[in-house]
């Protein structure tokens, strides 16, 4: 029987992005290949399922829309087979995911984060299309430099900086420096502000 390491599966609001306030059904994989040192999920506590128990899970809930989270889902060789059964009831498919891995041709949303906390691991990331962009907010004088790269090398229609959270403090100043000087020369698609709204709001 085929199992999955699951953190959770809960339905909310997604809080970040082009897609803030789309009512969805969340389901976070265990276990990523970075180790960024402001992440937020405890992906290395979960629980084992079958596929039927979150087939299971998951049609308790209303919502046809699904985020497939982590940790990193993309290291899951089981993702596939996962996605095939969500597809075949029904469900749009959305990720999130560091880029590092090849995206499931099944996935109808992808949302790409690259991290320059890690930039040695992107001198070309392995997926070069994306429907959104989202960077944590580095205070670093190569942030920039990094940013204009992956969307040289990432082609998506949306391109957003998110400030980065520790210890309860958002470094808002530097996201929105950093947001005016990617600006200041371009004509389309932009860079935009994406904030961790489920926070604010206080849910999940």
């Amino acid at each position: 029987m085929t199992q999955f390491n699951i953190v959770e599966i809960f339905e909310s609001l997604q809080g970040e992005g082009y897609n803030t306030g789309m009512p969805a059904i969340f389901i976070r994989l265990a276990a990523c290949n970075l180790r960024c040192p402001w992440c937020d999920t405890d992906y290395m506590h979960y629980q084992s399922m079958s596929l039927q128990q979150i087939l299971n899970t998951i049609q308790q809930y209303q919502s046809k829309n699904i985020i497939i989270t982590g940790g990193e889902p993309t290291i899951n060789k089981k993702l596939p087979l996962l996605l095939q059964q969500l597809k075949q009831l029904g469900y749009y498919l959305a990720i999130e995911s560091n880029g590092l891995g090849k995206i499931d041709p099944q996935i109808d949303y992808i949302s790409l984060s690259p991290k320059f906390h890690y930039r040695q691991h992107y001198p070309f990331p392995a997926q070069n299309q994306a429907d959104e962009v989202r960077i944590v907010v580095e205070d670093h004088p190569e942030f920039l430099a990094f940013c204009l790269k992956i969307e040289q090398h990432i082609q998506a229609r949306h391109y957003f900086l998110s400030p980065c959270e520790q210890n309860g403090r958002f470094n808002m100043l530097t996201t929105l420096q950093a947001l005016g000087q990617l600006n200041q020369h371009r004509h389309n698609n932009k860079w935009l502000l994406s904030l961790q709204t489920h926070k604010l709001a206080d849910i999940a």
